[in-house]
This record gives structure tokens, sequence and C-alpha cells, in this order.
């Protein structure tokens, strides 16, 4: 099994860059854990201070679980993946069964801030955008996939995202095997992904 990180800033392509690699391997080889799957339970809270929550923040994820989850699959075992609403800022009662594949991505943007996650992972991709595309395509994803207005989106990039991607997000580039600028489709970088992946398959 090879786990492969794919950190960056919100908006900055990730899904994109999970997407073309998915594309060259063959359906039922590779599965995707998604870091914002695994915020934490804030069902304690009411629904308001949930909204004020700092999600970009390290302390907003649970580790622990992400953790424990790929350590089983890497045993062999299936997982429970946890399932998010965005619209309640709250996990769901419902879980994804997550099988063992030949390549395990996992993607979000503090995914490589946490030591012993990092440590499992066999690449580390950084994927960077430039700071005004990544908001423009945060405010189409927030109204449109999140029912977001555009003063919240705009409040939350301000208070938090922004701050919360200099302190924390942007150093992590320093782990990286591999940054990938995606203010373009960039298909050279997905091909030198996709070999090292399947040099390393191969080994």
């Amino acid at each position: 099994m090879l786990i492969i990180g794919i950190a960056g800033g919100t908006g900055s392509g990730k899904t994109t860059v999970v997407d073309q690699i998915i594309d060259q391997f063959p359906d039922g080889e590779v599965c995707v854990i998604s870091q914002d799957s695994y915020y934490k339970d804030t069902s304690h809270l009411s629904y308001d201070q949930r909204v004020a929550m700092n999600f970009d923040h390290p302390q907003a994820i649970d580790f622990e679980l992400l953790y424990k989850h790929l350590k089983e699959l890497k045993k062999g075992n299936t997982c429970e993946q946890p399932v998010y609403s965005f619209i309640e800022h709250d996990r769901t009662s419902e879980t994804i069964t997550t099988h063992p594949k030949k390549v395990v991505i996992v993607e979000g943007i503090l995914i490589l801030t946490h030591p012993e996650i990092r440590d499992l992972f066999d690449i580390k991709i950084f994927v960077h955008a430039d700071s005004d595309e990544r908001l423009i395509r945060r405010l189409k994803r927030d109204i449109t996939e999140r029912g977001r207005d555009l003063e919240e989106v705009l409040m939350r990039y301000q208070t938090t995202l922004k701050p919360m991607h200099q302190q924390f997000i942007e150093p992590t580039k320093e782990f990286a095997d591999i940054i990938i600028p995606t203010n373009r489709y960039n298909t050279v970088a997905v091909d030198l992904i996709r070999t090292i992946i399947h040099q390393k398959l191969d080994a």
C-alpha cells in the first residue's frame, strides 16, 4: 500500500490533482480520505457556537481518529470514515466503509501539520495557487455548494482562513516532496507523480 498526502490552501486545486491521479489507475485501486471528514464531533455545541468555530486551525481536526484509521488500512483492515455536514457544521450519524487499496490518498489543508500522520505518507504533495485565485474558488464553492452568502465567506476568509493559512498551512511546504502550481492544468507534474507512484509500487 502506498499512502499519498496532498495538502495546500483552501481552493488551491487539491481536488483537481486528486482526480488527475485517480484517472491514472484502474477502478478500485485508489481510495480517497478527506481531512474534512475528520472535523471533531461538535454535537455538544449549539449551531451558533459551531458556526463561530475556527475550522482552519489544527485543533479542529480529529487527527487521533484519522491516524487510527490510516493504521488500520495499512494493516489491511477496513475503517468507518465519518461523514461531515458543512450545512450543520457537524458530523452526521452516517459513516463510509473504507477498504484498503493499493493507493490511499489523504487530502486536506492541514494534513502535513501533524508529525505522526505526516510520517505515514510515502509521498507528500503541496498544491500551490495564488491567494486571489484561491479566494475566488472558495467563494464559488461555498456559495454554490455549501449555502453560504458572500458576506459570510469574505468575513471567514479575512478573520480565519487567511491568517490560518499563513500560520499553519503555508509553512508545511517545507515537508513536501513535490510542490505543484495549479494556476493552470499541470499535466507534467501529475505525470511525474504517476511515474513515482508506479516506481514505488513496483519496488
